[in-house]
Parts: structure tokens; sequence; C-alpha cells
């Protein structure tokens, strides 16, 4: 995202592409449009959460620039809110007690460590999100979870393998594959409300809700 208005745009869309995805009333005409620049090919997850308690409600997006920006964000927000498997769809009635944030992840690069250790120190909470792939699994956690859950880098490890069915410990076996991202947030505040940049690196109490995406 270059600008603060580009990640603005993002989010209005998304809400937009969701109202018209679950037919709410009023929502069939066309999304806003994006500014330029969404047309490179971008990593993006959308993240719906019930607002005010920001558990979430769903959350799908695609780890590896597959689509231009523009096109993902769209399809990660029908996807977010129809076809997310640990979640029913979302309902039109649901539109106003949701929030809606879109996160633009940087390349995954593969992490490489010599010892678990090393690992660790490699890791920073708040920065980086992980992918872990093996045999027949893989997981993904954004870099906001970690500082919600009040998570270390070697939890942040156990919790993405996780997320991918893995034991806890699985990243320090060799056939386990680990990859870093960063990300660029932005989340309304409150529904349908002011979109701002979200701070991965913030923890908060009140907000340390089972956000495992």
């Amino acid at each position: 995202m270059r600008t603060d208005p580009d990640g603005v745009a993002a989010v209005r869309r998304a809400r937009a592409i969701i109202a018209a995805a679950v037919g709410a009333p009023g929502a069939g005409g066309l999304a806003p449009p994006l500014p330029e620049g969404f047309d490179e090919p971008r990593g993006v997850f959308v993240t719906i959460r019930r607002h005010p308690s920001g558990a979430l409600r769903g959350c799908i997006g695609y780890p590896l620039p597959r689509y231009p920006l523009g096109i993902a964000i769209d399809r990660a927000a029908r996807s977010a809110a129809l076809g997310d498997p640990r979640f029913p769809s979302l309902r039109p009635a649901e539109l106003a007690a949701v929030t809606i944030e879109v996160s633009v992840l940087t390349v995954p690069e593969r992490l490489a460590f010599a010892t678990p250790e090393e690992a660790i120190r490699s890791v920073r909470v708040g920065r980086d999100g992980l992918i872990v792939e093996a045999p027949g699994a893989s997981g993904l956690l954004l870099p906001q979870v970690a500082p919600e859950q009040g998570w270390s880098a070697e939890q942040l490890l156990e919790g993405t393998c996780e997320k991918a069915g893995l034991p806890p410990t699985a990243w320090r076996t060799p056939s386990v594959q680990i990859y870093r991202f960063e990300a660029e947030a932005f989340g309304e505040t409150t529904p349908s409300g002011p979109v701002e940049r979200t701070d991965t690196t913030a923890t908060s109490g009140d907000e340390r809700h089972a956000r495992r995406t």
C-alpha cells in the first residue's frame, strides 16, 4: 500500500464486495473503484471481526502474489464472508456489527536457521507473520496475531504449527519449512466507520482475543 488513502480505499472496497456477496439491501451497485497501483500482484488477507469484542468472524486470503491486488481483495473479501470453513456464511444483518480489515503482504521468504535458538532470534513479534509448510499440511498466522495473544517469538512458531495441524514443536523438524512475511494492515475502528492503519505491534488485554487468522 503506497499511502493511507490507498488503505482506506482497499477497506471500503472490501466492505462493498462483502455487502454485495451476502445480498445486503441496496448493495447491488458497483463497488467503489480503487486508485492506480492496485494492478500489481500482491498477497492479501481480508479479516472480518465482531464489534466491539474483536472476535474473529472470517478471514481468507492469498499468501502469495497470485493475482493483481484489486482482484485479490475482491476474491478474499467474498471468501471471508461466505467461504471460511470455520464459520457460517455472514448474514446481511451482521454487516452493521462487524469490522473489516485488509492486510497486504510482502512476498514470503524462507527462514533459514541452524539451531532452534537462531530461529527464535530471527522472528520479530509484531513485524513477522509466519507460514509453516510440511507434507500435507500448511498454516499461516498474520503479524497481528502474536502481539494480540501476548506471544513470544517461540510461541508464534508453535502457534503457526498448531494452525497447520502439526504438533507445536514441529517447526524444529528439518522437514518442516518456515516462511516469514510482513504486512501493511488497515481496518475499520467501528462498523463502516473510520479506517486506520493497524499497529501490528500493539498489545491490548481487551483485544487479546483468539484471532488465529
